[in-house]
């Protein structure tokens, strides 16, 4: 039995600053290493690499807590979560200055629920390693599935609340496969489950599969971890929507699955759309249709009435050739005349020069043009000689020579 500090006693006043080391030498003389069991709550990691935490048991309806700290140079093997129930391995130490104490882990351990989370962790680890997880293996859903097939229990109210939702948005037919969701053995009947549905012939075949069950604790959720059902989801030909538990609950099967929903309503919501939302896009794209109809033939007409303006018909053919013909018709009328014109004016240009020589204009001028037999001109003396003159003819007619001068015309 440690003896009393003869410092405190009631004859002697210390210092609050005394005080609290006393009492630090005190804890952390007894207590130089100790293991204690408790749950994780409040667990933060801070900037500087350190982790804090709380230990926390409740005992006689009351809440026990003893804070912790991890050290940032403290080795661990394990993924702190708050829930995890561990054993913690550490000492005592106090903060003086707070007059607080708390424990220095060293090592901690998975116990109770904690277990079950690391046992949960290490097993995701593992079938991620294998790539049941990979995105590429995902299958898309359906868009409108004719056919859904649900795996949960019979008795609960997932079930009806799944079909009250499918009914209200776009009612297909709906097949349950009724199993335990809990409890032992229940992993194997869900896995059958999965495969039944799979092994079922293509015109029976679901096209889509829910998996679903309510809320519940880690223990109640644990067959939706074990490897055997997640592997069959992972293999499942038909793509699967899972909704286990509430939105906060996360199992392994959400991992594998090719789509995960908050909730079994959600899942019913993902796994359908709204046919109301259906029609009324539906009659949209109609009327779009329609009138992208409409105006590519009102185009197509316009172009038409366009090229057809273009094509000759046989009485415009005529016609074109009948205004041809009138048209060269008028210019040779106005080329002949012009020629005629031109030619006209040239013949009388010609005419004026022609008699302007004529005889007859020198005859005016006082000459005469005697002739003699047989009416040849007698042009020189010489010549009257051999071919006595007969006839004498002026302008104004004619005289014969020894005959009465007869009034004649030339010609």
């Amino acid at each position: 039995m440690q003896k009393p500090n003869p410092i405190l006693n009631m004859e002697n006043v210390v210092s609050v600053s005394l005080l609290s080391e006393l009492l630090k030498g005190v804890v952390e003389t007894a207590f130089t290493r100790i293991k204690v069991k408790g749950e994780i709550h409040g667990l933060k990691k801070h900037t500087s690499g350190h982790i804090y935490l709380d230990l926390k048991e409740k005992s006689g309806g009351r809440d026990f807590i003893l804070n912790g700290v991890i050290w940032k140079w403290t080795p661990l093997n394990i993924d702190l979560k708050d829930g995890m129930e561990v054993v913690a391995t550490g000492k005592i130490t106090t903060y003086a200055g707070r007059s607080s104490y708390q424990i220095t882990i060293e090592a901690v351990e998975v116990e109770g629920e904690g277990a079950l989370l690391k046992q949960i962790e290490d097993r995701k680890k593992k079938l991620q390693a294998e790539g049941l997880f990979d995105s590429a293996r995902k299958k898309p859903l359906p868009f409108l599935p004719q056919k859904i097939g649900v795996i949960t229990s019979a008795t609960g109210a997932v079930f009806r609340d799944i079909l009250h939702r499918i009914s209200e948005r776009f009612p297909v037919h709906v097949v349950l496969w009724p199993c335990a969701v809990q409890g032992d053995g229940a992993d194997k009947f869900i896995t059958a489950g999965i495969d039944g549905f799979n092994a079922l012939p293509d015109s029976e075949k679901p096209d889509l599969l829910i998996l679903a069950r309510g809320g519940g604790s880690l223990q109640d959720l644990m067959p939706f971890n074990e490897e055997n059902v997640v592997r069959a989801v992972a293999n499942s030909k038909i793509p699967i929507i899972s909704a286990v538990g509430h939105e906060t609950d996360t199992t392994l099967v959400d991992y594998a699955s090719d789509l995960r929903a908050p909730t079994p309503t959600g899942a019913a919501e993902k796994a359908v759309p709204v046919r109301s939302d259906l029609l009324q896009a539906l009659q949209e794209k109609q009327l779009r249709l329609t009138r992208n109809i409409h105006n590519f033939l009102q185009t197509k007409k316009m172009q038409l009435d366009t090229q057809a303006g273009k094509i000759l018909t046989p009485m415009r053919l005529v016609e074109d050739q009948i205004r041809r013909l009138d048209d060269r018709t008028t210019n040779l009328k106005e080329k002949m005349t012009y020629r005629l014109t031109f030619a006209t004016q040239k013949v009388e240009n010609f005419s004026r020069l022609l008699e302007s020589y004529s005889f007859k204009k020198v005859l005016q001028r006082g000459f005469a043009i005697v002739k003699g037999k047989n009416d040849s001109v007698i042009s020189s003396a010489e010549k009257a000689q051999t071919n006595p003159p007969e006839k004498i003819i002026f302008h104004d007619g004619e005289i014969l020579l020894n005959t009465k001068p007869k009034q004649e015309g030339l010609f």
